[in-house]
């Protein structure tokens, strides 16, 4: 495929001199993109764990309400719920 303004602007870049090393910018944004990855990953890992623990607590709750009915109903001083 011929794009008719590619000589012009090659010239125009010879003529200006400008050599941009863009090396310096991509190795920032390839660090910042690990370290957005590694937070995410860090984040996602203390969701699940949140998420098992909060399972767990659920299935205690039930655990106790049905101890507690199966003696006879709440001890006394503590309110039902």
């Amino acid at each position: 495929v011929l794009v008719p303004h590619e000589p012009p602007l090659c010239r125009i870049n010879e003529d200006q001199k400008v050599a941009l090393d863009l090396d310096p910018y991509v190795k920032k944004l390839l660090n910042a993109r690990r370290r957005v990855v590694l937070v995410n990953n860090i984040l996602q890992n203390a969701q699940e764990r949140l998420r098992r623990l909060n399972h767990s607590v659920a299935k205690e709750t039930v655990r106790r309400k049905a101890m507690l009915e199966a003696a006879g109903g709440y001890p006394q001083g503590l309110p039902g719920k």
